[in-house]
């Protein structure tokens, strides 16, 4: 079996943030001599500071897993105490992966740093109580799933609806949001490109589910209609989901400039996300827009995250 980083090519940069702290266990002798400045390699406290500051930006080196990550600011401090040293480290970034794996690093190698200045005086160091103390800016503030929603999935095309075509847009769109993000899957359906029979549809199920995924329609075609139909129906146009479509998906094709999608609010609470007719757009936008979905429904019912 393989091994792989996990693909974070598809989040959005957010300011990341983690802080991490442990121990290392020295004689009284070894805390001593820190206390008088006689270690002779030099000045621990600052020694290891340093050590720790080059273990976060190397992270990646001896971590395979670990993304490379342009760190903005790390801070290693080194204290001493009855017991020995206690070390801690605060790292950001501005990514799509968090740093506490940096920080955790930082404190690690403060703390050889330690143990490899005082090996030839103290046989019975102890390193431990190494722990991730906090971390911010992740999946954890930001990201949802989409348990205990009600979806449905429109596709939006001619060509299927005539069954001239399989529609694989709308069944890769029900597999993500049912396998991958826990939501059900209560409505789906076939439509051609016409405007009418969308706002009809969309008002059939206005309140009788939490969110309307449609694919397609969404191009340049006299019969592309899907945006202009949502628009018709919604109250309040959902600006920054069709930005984000754009602005993240022009990374990997410039024809995602060519999309017109659109999102919004229909009636009181059921957000409406076009999404691309192409399968692979499905795949990237649905899993970079789904983690957002139930906080929009939040601000549209005018509630809080608890």
């Amino acid at each position: 079996m393989g091994f792989k980083p996990v693909d974070v090519s598809m989040k959005f940069e957010t300011i990341r943030k983690a802080k991490a702290e442990g121990k290392i266990y020295l004689s009284p002798e070894s805390v001593q001599m820190i206390k008088e400045g006689k270690v002779p390699k030099g000045d621990v406290l600052s020694a290891s500071q340093m050590a720790g500051m080059f273990g976060a930006k190397r992270t990646a080196d001896i971590l395979p897993f670990c993304h490379n990550i342009m760190i903005d600011h790390v801070v290693v401090e080194t204290k001493l105490e009855e017991y020995g040293v206690y070390a801690a480290a605060e790292v950001k970034c501005v990514g799509r992966t968090g740093v506490e794996m940096e920080a955790l690093t930082a404190v690690s190698a403060a703390l050889l740093n330690v143990y490899d200045m005082l090996k030839a005086f103290d046989k019975n160091m102890r390193i431990g109580d190494i722990k991730l103390v906090s971390k911010s800016g992740g999946k954890s503030d930001y990201e949802e799933d989409l348990s205990g929603l009600e979806c449905a999935v429109i596709t939006l095309s001619d060509s299927c609806f005539e069954g001239k075509a399989e529609d694989k847009s709308g069944k890769t769109a029900i597999d993500i949001i049912e396998n991958e993000f826990g939501g059900k899957v209560t409505h789906y359906k076939v439509l051609p490109d016409d405007k009418d029979k969308i706002v009809e549809e969309f008002k059939s199920l206005e309140g009788k589910v939490n969110v309307i995924f449609t694919t397609g329609g969404t191009g340049f075609s006299e019969r592309d209609t899907t945006p202009e139909a949502t628009k018709e129906v919604i109250r309040t146009e959902a600006v920054g989901f069709g930005e984000a479509m754009r602005i993240i998906g022009v990374k990997f094709t410039p024809k995602s400039l060519l999309s017109r999608a659109t999102a919004g609010i229909l009636g009181k609470d059921t957000l409406i996300i076009n999404l691309p007719g192409s399968t692979g757009g499905v795949k990237d936008n649905l899993r970079m827009l789904a983690p957002m979905v139930k906080h929009a429904i939040r601000m549209a019912r005018g509630e809080k995250k608890h």
